[in-house]
């Protein structure tokens, strides 16, 4: 694995070819710290090289292999500790990160922010696990860095190309309970200067559990009905070395999702919806000595439709930046980034331009002391959002070959700009809306032991957040309108775990996380409100998740558990869904190959105890269901 700092190109090159573009690019951060690297010539984007002091968590396509096919949800949910606000198996999925809302949560793909913006959110159950190859979660502040939404955390989807692979064919499928099916193929080509690689899938769910009907005397078992989901997509990706210092990729990616809208317990409600998203991004890479131009334009179209009522965004992205390696000690980055937006919705139309300003600056006064300094100005219709800085630094106080202790810790502020139904919706839409914004500063420290046959890592953070002008809405007389109301300050712990062990043929692994979050409202908003002090409604103050998996050969088996605490259902915590614990296990074969083909196959199931529980009041969720992986690569 490369340093954060490190991660900007993936692929090897033999050393009898002639050196790229990114050989040269990797050599002088090389040169820079002193560090020994593999020649390589793929380019990825260094999402952390700015960050220092964050809590950035990668995740690469190999862990991926149980849940292709299916939501991003479901693996938020099941494997990283965060907790989503899920209406249903394939149903609304919202984020909350750091005990904020939905939409203070920032998501980009390959660079590009997907947020809606009359949403203000991203649906997570609507973004397959298929359409993307790693995931970066960053946790906590990252105005400075992303612009509006990053208040509590920042989704990276990306996509990575490999050159010099030559053709590529695979194919998986998923078969499951309750009606699933997902089905997904792909052919890439790559040679020293071209890449390309086009995916296909398709995935198909019944949601035909049996569930509790708690409304009926004596809470008989029923069938849920009117809660499938057909989903399917195409992603097409592509670069290509103009010379050896110049590159251009592209990224394009069509996704159309289906869904009966699953209705609360006692309802006998049929709505649908349908949700189309159309991304695409074009990057131009410009490669000197100490210097590098990245030129990006993108264009995303969003159409939500709910029982045929249809509504519409577009964004139009125009992004320039320079990342310069003034020296040894100090590299910056300066950027700009214009934003064209246009929605046609189904009781207003809005027209808004964006415009933010940034710079990052690292100073590295030793190789075991660094500072992140990142600077944001952002612009929305001639409105000023707040200045975003943020400071973060990494003290590695004990390093060594086997034993390495760091220190981190960061200061940032940041916002997020009422969204366009906030500010336009007919009728009660409030223009005169001010962004809300936060101040927040965490500290951490992180544990990496290695030894011969073994590899502890651990990380331990504490932070501290104070969220001013949140907005809610509230009735005025016939209808309900924004306000900037309430304050809430959240506060919490955070600690990830990872453990591997090897002992002849076999290896073990271990790992695990815990989230204990506290998001107080400081605000009542009437006389006779109670929600001052009390826990955000849907919020657990506990969460937790490991995993053990044990491996030989080609074989590979895990078990899998979550926990997830109590969460008040209101704002004056009278009353709460209990919590509920998860177990899932599975077993794989992997790696079955001859001279032309190889692959593998897998069973899971998912909920062992077969457990009754709900995330939100009165939403149903499957109990016990199993699931088939066929993996074939050619």
């Amino acid at each position: 694995m490369f340093p954060q700092e490190m991660d900007v190109f993936q692929g090897v090159r033999t050393e009898k070819e002639s050196p790229s573009i990114a050989d040269s690019y990797l050599q002088t951060f090389a040169e820079g710290d002193t560090l020994v690297l593999k020649e390589v010539e793929v380019f990825s984007a260094p999402l952390t090289k700015y960050s220092f002091g964050h809590q950035i968590k990668s995740i690469h396509f190999g862990e991926f292999t149980e849940f292709q096919g299916m939501a991003l949800s479901d693996f938020l949910q099941q494997r990283t500790g965060l907790f989503l606000r899920q209406y249903g198996p394939g149903m609304l999925a919202s984020l909350t990160m750091r005990g904020t809302s939905a939409g203070h949560n920032a998501v980009f793909w390959n660079g590009l922010p997907i947020n809606s913006p009359s949403l203000g959110q991203t649906d997570f159950s609507v973004l397959p696990i298929g359409g993307f190859d790693e995931l970066f979660l960053h946790f906590g502040s990252g105005g400075a860095l992303y612009g509006t939404d990053a208040i509590g955390g920042t989704i990276h989807l990306n996509s990575r190309l490999k050159f010099d692979q030559g053709h590529q064919f695979q194919f998986a499928t998923l078969l499951g309970s309750f009606g699933k099916w997902n089905q997904q193929a792909q052919y890439g080509f790559s040679n020293r200067k071209t890449a390309t690689r086009t995916r296909v899938y398709k995935n198909i769910a019944e949601n035909n559990f049996p569930f509790k009907n708690l409304s009926k005397p004596g809470t008989p078992i029923e069938i849920q009905e009117n809660a499938a989901v057909q989903q399917l997509g195409l992603s097409q990706d592509f670069a290509f070395q103009l010379s050896d210092d110049q590159l251009l990729s592209s990224a394009f990616w069509f996704n159309q999702t289906e869904r009966e809208i699953q209705p609360i317990i006692g309802s006998n409600t049929l709505d649908e919806q349908l949700d189309r998203n159309l991304r695409w991004v074009v990057d131009y890479f410009r490669f000197h000595e100490q210097k590098t131009w990245n030129f990006k334009t993108g264009l995303i179209n969003d159409l939500l439709s709910f029982n045929c009522i249809q509504n519409m965004t577009s964004q139009f992205f125009l992004i320039a930046d320079l990342d310069w390696e003034i020296s040894s000690l100090l590299s910056s980055k300066s950027g700009i980034r214009y934003t064209d937006i246009q929605a046609r919705l189904s009781n207003y139309n809005a027209k808004e331009k964006r415009l933010e300003l940034y710079q990052s600056t690292n100073l590295r006064i030793q190789d075991n002391l660094k500072f992140s300094l990142n600077l944001r100005q952002f612009i929305y219709d001639g409105n000023f959002a707040p200045f975003t800085p943020s400071l973060g630094a990494e003290w590695r106080l004990i390093s060594g070959r086997k034993n390495e202790i760091k220190l981190k810790t960061t200061g940032a502020r940041s916002f997020k700009i009422p969204t366009l139904n906030d500010r336009y919706w007919e009728p009660g839409g409030n223009p005169e809306l001010l962004p809300e914004s936060s101040w927040s500063a965490e500290f951490g420290v992180s544990h990496d032991l290695k030894q011969k046959n073994f590899r502890f890592n651990q990380n331990l953070t504490y932070y501290n957040m104070w969220v001013e002008n949140w907005i809610i809405w509230l009735p005025q007389g016939s209808f309900w309108s924004p306000d900037n109301i309430r304050e809430v300050k959240n506060d919490g712990l955070e600690y990830f775990f990872d453990f591997d062990y090897n002992f002849g043929l076999w290896s073990f692994e271990l790992q695990g996380n815990y989230n204990l979050t506290r998001a107080i409202n400081q605000t009542d908003i009437s006389e006779n409100d109670r929600s001052s002090g009390r826990q955000l409604p849907y919020t657990p103050a506990h969460k937790a998740q490991g995993l053990f998996g044990i491996n030989r050969g080609i074989w590979n088996t895990y078990l899998n558990y979550q926990f997830t605490g109590n969460r008040y259902v209101g704002t004056d915590n009278m009353d709460f869904l209990p919590a509920y614990q998860l177990w899932d296990c599975g077993i794989k074969v992997g790696e079955l190959k001859n001279s032309w083909i190889r692959g593998s196959i897998g069973f899971q199931v998912n909920n062992i105890m077969d457990t009754s529980y709900q995330i939100l009041r009165l939403r149903a969720m499957p109990g016990r269901n199993y699931q088939i992986n066929i993996h074939i690569s050619l």
